[in-house]
This record gives C-alpha cells, sequence and structure tokens, in this order.
C-alpha cells in the first residue's frame, strides 16, 4: 500500500501538542491492550457512538438523571469545542443525584448496535488471524466503550481502544478527562482522530517491520473525517450513508476534487461493509 498516507510517510513520535506521548495515556493504552500479531494484513478502524452503536452513548446516560432529563442551566454551560468539559459537569451532576455505576453500566450495556453491525463484527471475529487488526477511536469514554462491548461479547476483538478516560473515584463519581491535545483545528480540542491514529499506524509499521496493505476506516460523525483525510488511494473509507462524515466527504469531492483520495464506500447497514471485505480479503 505505497499509496497510502499512513505507509508512505515517516511521523514524529509526538504529534505537536502532546507533551508525555509515553506518560499516562501510554499507560493506559496498554493496559487496555490484546496481544498483536505482527502479521496482520489490513488496520480497521471503528468509530463508536452511531457507529458501532445506533445512539449517542453520552446522550443516552442522561436516562439516568431525575426525570430523564438535564436542568437548563447544566445545558446552557455547554460551549462549542468544549464538549469533554461539559461532560465532566454532566457526570458530576448525575453523581450528585445518586446515579451509580451500576445504572450508568445498566443504560450502555442496552444501547442497540446499528443495522448490520453484529454481522461485521462477527465477520471480523472469524477471519483468519492474520487478516485484521481492529482499532476503536471514539470521542466518548473508556467507561462506556467498555461496558457496552462487554455485554456484546466483543470485547476481545479490538486490539487498541483509543477514548477518554473515565474510572470511578472512591466516592463513585465518574470521573472523565481529555484524551490528549493537539493543535488541529478541525477538531474538538481534547481529541484529534487523525492524530491519534497517524502515530498509531506509524508505531506499529515500525513494529511490524512493513506496512499494513490497506487501512479502513468505518465512522459517521464529522469528527471522523478528519482522520478519513489521512487514507490514500488504496484505502477505504466506510461512512454511515447521509451522516455529517458523508457529507463532508462529498461536499470534498465537488469543491476540491482529489484532496479526498481514499476509496468511498457509504453504508446503511454494516452488512454492506462486509460485502466489501468479503470481495477485498480474497484479491
Amino acid at each position: 500500500m505505497g499509496d497510502s498516507f499512513f505507509n508512505c510517510c515517516s511521523l514524529p513520535p509526538q504529534p505537536p501538542g502532546e507533551e508525555d506521548p509515553h506518560g499516562s495515556r501510554a499507560r493506559h493504552e496498554n493496559a487496555m491492550a490484546s496481544p498483536i500479531s505482527p502479521d496482520k494484513r489490513f488496520l480497521i478502524l471503528f468509530d463508536f457512538d452511531e457507529t458501532i452503536v445506533d445512539e449517542t452513548s453520552d446522550d443516552m446516560v442522561v436516562q439516568t438523571a431525575p426525570g430523564q432529563h438535564l436542568p437548563g442551566w447544566l445545558k446552557d454551560t455547554y460551549q462549542e469545542g468544549h464538549y469533554n468539559e461539559y461532560m465532566q459537569r454532566v457526570l458530576g451532576y448525575l453523581a450528585e443525584q445518586g446515579v451509580t455505576e451500576s445504572d450508568i453500566r445498566g443504560v450502555m450495556e442496552k444501547l442497540p448496535a446499528t443495522p448490520g453491525m453484529l454481522t461485521l463484527l462477527q465477520f471480523l471475529r472469524n477471519r483468519p488471524a492474520y487478516d485484521f487488526e481492529v482499532v476503536l477511536v471514539s470521542d466518548a469514554n473508556t467507561f462506556f466503550i467498555e461496558s457496552w462491548l462487554r455485554r456484546a461479547g466483543v470485547r476481545a476483538l479490538f486490539h487498541r481502544i483509543f477514548s477518554n478516560p473515565a474510572t470511578f473515584s472512591r466516592d463513585g463519581r465518574l470521573v472523565l478527562k481529555p484524551f490528549h491535545t493537539h493543535g488541529c483545528q478541525r477538531c474538538p480540542e481534547n481529541m484529534c482522530k487523525q492524530s491519534i491514529i497517524r502515530e498509531y499506524v506509524s508505531r506499529r509499521t515500525q513494529e511490524r517491520g512493513r506496512p499494513y496493505q490497506r487501512v479502513f476506516y468505518v465512522g459517521d460523525g464529522a469528527n471522523d473525517f478528519c482522520p478519513a483525510l489521512a487514507l490514500g488511494p488504496r484505502d477505504m473509507a466506510f461512512p454511515r450513508r447521509d451522516f455529517p462524515m458523508h457529507r463532508l466527504i462529498t461536499e470534498t469531492h465537488e469543491s476540491t476534487p482529489g484532496e479526498f483520495k481514499a476509496v468511498t464506500a457509504p453504508w446503511a447497514n454494516a452488512e454492506e461493509v462486509v460485502q466489501r471485505l468479503r470481495k477485498i480479503v480474497t484479491e
């Protein structure tokens, strides 16, 4: 895949804005990692909210609040680009209302999968071990994601999970932190997925001694457009049809032809992704 951005560029080990790439974030990643074979042919990356699950987990946690809604004064504290800080306040409010770890986990475990997604995950799990390295990159948080993946029985499929750290304190409060800082103007201040993926692929390429044959990205939101811009012409973007990622790709093709290089395969049902991958693995 010599014409992939991920395979042609030597990237610095410390992306702009990251002060401690081998510190707390690296320890968190390693703690969640499963052993990875160096022989994987393909890398497939997933978003979580409205990609793997058919809801936004941050919205659904509000079901645990009194009356299943937040007070107006709290909602009014939201500022664009500072959503992670807003959710820190929301989780603090829920704790003050007596919402427990069990309450939150129960809501997350009931999130519905997007149409066909369980079929796609089963397809990846059933492939030979050398085919797919599966990674999740989400601006949700680790507790929400882990709760759902474990309940669905698919946690072991994911070799890495990159998301905002969230752990319960001794007093029962779910404490949310930003994933990192960065200099990307497209993305919220707490997470640039392209920065995360670029560093990960660069490191894995060095560890493997060779690049992936292809990289796939499955997403839906505006913050999934930024990482997809780094895909090369042999890579493939799978935007959820008519969601923001898909619209941004379409607008880019129209306004600046050639800027978005990856093959684009929109999907409404994730079984469409299975059909495309099934053809690719037999090439």
